[in-house]
């Protein structure tokens, strides 16, 4: 079983960097100054933000679905940062030493399974998902604080 890890799109960001504090603030978004690693995961990199960089933490709609799943949280987004490309099956070491909540979810937007258990399990956990037929996608959450992380797609 291949499975491929999608970072969000550098671009959807990008424009907020050049707002100001005030602006941002009428977004519901926070500019802020990485003061300790880890601790402000980027979604856009997939990796933890170093010590001084740039990063907005953004109210992010992760779950555009027409099902009672639907859903936005807050992420983290560090400034000039490109999306990153993960090849089939590599895991981004950020997840490794997290506790995750794994999201499994149908071609309908319906949550089919759920699973906590620690990032250094998480390619065995991710194939034990997609085990289900059902299952077209999963998403990824720190389960702690609940925050997504990325989604994860089936690869033929």
């Amino acid at each position: 079983m291949n499975f491929k890890i999608q970072a969000l799109k550098n671009q959807e960001f990008e424009l907020l960097f050049q707002l100001s504090d005030f602006e941002l603030e009428k977004l519901g978004i926070k500019r802020m100054i990485v003061d300790e690693n880890p601790g402000y995961p980027c979604r856009v990199s997939l990796e933890d933000a170093k010590i001084g960089e740039e990063v907005i933490l953004v109210p992010y709609d992760f779950h555009k679905t027409n099902s009672p799943y639907q859903s936005r949280g807050p992420i983290f987004v560090r400034k000039g940062i490109v999306t990153r490309v993960f090849e089939n099956n590599e895991i981004p070491i950020m997840l490794n030493h997290r506790l995750l909540s794994y999201r499994g979810y149908d071609k309908y937007g319906f949550m089919k399974e759920a699973v906590t258990e620690k990032g250094e399990n998480l390619k065995s956990v991710i194939e034990n998902i997609f085990k289900n037929t059902e299952i077209e996608y999963i998403h990824i959450h720190n389960a702690s604080p609940g925050c997504y992380n990325c989604e994860v797609r089936k690869v033929e």
